[in-house]
């Protein structure tokens, strides 16, 4: 379908202050500033950024408001948003606006005042919206989407929604174990949104003037996205199964749609600078996408797959360029390991002088545990001045290798010897506990690599701080842990009070600790793990207070489980038991590229302690299923050690 809009995209440039869109606060200014008089951070509502794009007039616009469930400061940072904008908003048929979830602040005071939430920069009401699309980034924020579609005057339940009612949508990693939210999202879009997204608009714009069911049967055509009241969904003994519940077929599972060239893909020419301070306040560019490393426990480096990466020229060209439009004093090189981008020191050696010369930071988010890494990282004067974070991950070498990282003990102390030497006396380590097989020798093992890093820095230098954070393990869906059981809330609490009590008696006060709260780490498990019998549940908790489950501050752990008791559904069932290889799990139908067969040989190679190397680095395509694109197809999977079914 063509859109049927006669004006041209709109030309990426930063539009100035006097000409920005205002926000909701000035087009409905009685109702909203006596509200942010008297709430935390006003600045998270005000909108004004510098970058923002007018609205579109036409028959023809698909308007879509991109919505984050938390607070602005955090949905700012998330790089994702910035391009969809920009996508959007350059789509001849599409116009793209933004909502963040309200504090408990303001949300109190507009239902007080019965003051409907709005787009951020229009000021137009979410229910007049086309499409109300919402990023699923966190498991604990979903409590949030019910909270914005209350506030916007949204049906909860699609199954609820009429015709006058905006399409609800979701995206992100999330969707990738969409079944929690299904009763109410009206379509998932699984996948790359630049290659997605795209499809999806251009299909809206003509199916304008059709029935909600029409425009869903017809998005259901579209490879990458999922339309659950089309789908029918099956607890029984044998684990969870899905089928069509629509006379059309729905094809079953839905693949996940790829870019497959960065270089081609889209990437916006400006940025959206925030009118107040967000928690990565800088220039984020993505270096690459994907990871081959095949570390077991990593949700993302198994569903990015195959690896893309951008090229230098351009890439730094493009940095540049965003530096002078937006101002910003720091660059931020994106992706799950920085490092491992090929034309890493090639970009760095050419950003490095340009950056320099602006008084602009260039920051490696992201480092492996080798000397390379740390001495790229001290080539950038900017990134001495803060501390650097490695992650073990692990305590001993045999649970390294059970989870597949690739980072033995002569790693650690090489890099550690290379950090203080360049400069570093701050030093942070991340651990996983509750890990497949660890024992509380592997926690020990947290403890000695903790003393050894303090160790080997009181070597070095005068002053050092050793700062440790401890998570607890969540087994992901597409991962090969996915068929493992997670630890217990008491057990997670034993073992981080563990490894407290030994680090007090080693370290006497100069090594800090922080460990996830286990509650908050057990409810992550049961909704990335869940099925759709955890709607309601999410909708009782919702309805009992439940907000911001992600925060510390407002999280209520015996509010869940009231609300787990009501509806009759037990939590522990989710993530307490081992589940067989014959199981049908709740994400069967959503396809992330990688196969069954080959997470399940992973789960078989840790249980034999085996590393799998990076088929990046080894040459050896490890028949994963994601096709790499340099040579287009991946070998047949193996039947090695009784692969489950597909």
């Amino acid at each position: 379908m063509k859109c049927r809009n006669e004006s041209a995209a709109p030309e990426q440039r930063a539009v100035p202050r006097e000409e920005a869109v205002q926000p909701a606060l000035f087009e409905y200014g009685d109702g909203m500033w006596p509200l942010l008089s008297n709430v935390k951070r006003s600045s998270r509502y005000a909108g004004c950024e510098y970058g923002v794009i007018p609205p579109k007039d036409g028959n023809s616009i698909v308007r879509f408001c991109l919505a984050f469930p938390d607070v602005y400061e955090i949905g700012m940072s998330y790089l994702g948003f910035q391009i969809l904008y920009f996508l959007l908003k350059n789509l001849p048929c599409g116009d793209a606006d933004r909502v963040y979830c309200p504090w408990t602040d303001l949300e109190e005071q507009m239902r007080a005042r019965e003051t409907p939430l709005t787009s951020l920069e229009s000021g137009r009401p979410l229910r007049e919206f086309d499409v109300v699309g919402f990023t699923l980034q966190y498991e604990l924020s979903y409590t949030n989407i019910l909270t914005m579609l209350d506030l916007g005057r949204i049906p909860l339940l699609s199954a609820d929604r009429g015709e006058n009612d905006p399409l609800v949508a979701a995206g992100g990693v999330g969707a990738l174990s969409p079944e929690p939210l299904a009763p109410f999202i009206d379509f998932f879009c699984v996948g790359d949104g630049e290659d997605l997204l795209p499809e999806v608009i251009t299909l809206l714009s003509g199916a304008k003037g059709l029935s909600r069911r029409e425009k869903l049967e017809l998005l259901s055509g579209i490879e990458g996205v999922y339309v659950p009241s089309l789908v029918e969904c099956d607890v029984g003994e044998g684990g969870v199964s899905f089928r069509s519940a629509a006379e059309k077929r729905v094809a079953l599972p839905v693949r996940r749609r790829i870019v497959e060239s960065l270089d081609d893909a889209f990437f916006p020419e400006m940025l959206l600078v925030p009118s107040g301070g967000i928690v990565h306040d800088r220039v984020a560019v993505e270096l690459f996408r994907g990871c081959t490393r095949g570390c077991r426990f990593c949700q993302a480096g198994m569903v990015t797959r195959p690896v893309r990466e951008r090229s230098v020229r351009p890439l730094a060209e493009r940095i540049v360029s965003l530096v002078e439009k937006t101002g910003w004093e720091e660059v931020g090189l994106l992706s799950l390991a920085s490092c491992d981008y090929s034309g890493i020191g090639e970009l760095v050696r050419e950003l490095s002088p340009m950056l320099a010369e602006k008084n602009v930071k260039l920051s490696l988010p992201s480092l492996r545990m080798d000397a390379f890494s740390v001495n790229l990282a001290a080539e950038m004067e900017s990134m001495r001045r803060g501390g650097i974070t490695f992650a073990p991950e692990a305590g001993t070498q045999r649970l390294r290798d059970v989870i597949n990282k690739g980072v033995s003990e002569e790693d650690f102390e090489n890099s550690l010897r290379t950090a203080f030497t360049k400069g570093w006396d701050r030093v942070k380590l991340y651990f996983m506990m509750g890990l497949p097989t660890e024992t509380d020798e592997d926690l020990d093992g947290i403890v000695r690599l903790t003393e050894r890093a303090y160790s080997i820095g009181k070597g070095i230098k005068k002053r050092v701080e050793v700062a440790v954070s401890v998570a607890g393990f969540v087994p992901k869906p597409h991962t090969p842990f996915q068929w493992e059981a997670q630890l217990s809330v008491d057990e997670l609490r034993r073992r981080g009070r563990y490894v407290k009590n030994r680090l007090n008696e080693v370290g006497r006060g100069k090594i800090s600790l922080k460990y996830h709260e286990p509650e908050q780490s057990f409810m992550e498990g049961v909704f990335a793990r869940g099925d759709r019998r955890l709607a309601p549940v999410l909708l009782a908790a919702w309805r009992k207070g439940a907000r911001f489950d992600g925060w510390t501050e407002t999280f209520s752990f015996s509010r869940w489980m009231e609300a787990f008791e009501e509806c009759g559904v037990d939590p522990h069932g989710y993530v307490s038991r081992e589940r067989s290889p014959d199981e049908g799990l709740p994400w069967d139908h959503i396809s992330a590229g990688v196969t069954k067969e080959f997470l399940w040989r992973e789960r078989l190679r840790s249980r034999e302690e085996k590393l799998s190397p990076d088929c990046r680095e080894d040459g050896k395509c490890a028949a994963c299923g994601a096709a790499c694109l340099a040579c287009g197809a991946c070998f047949p999977p193996s039947q090695e050690g009784g692969a489950p079914r597909a």
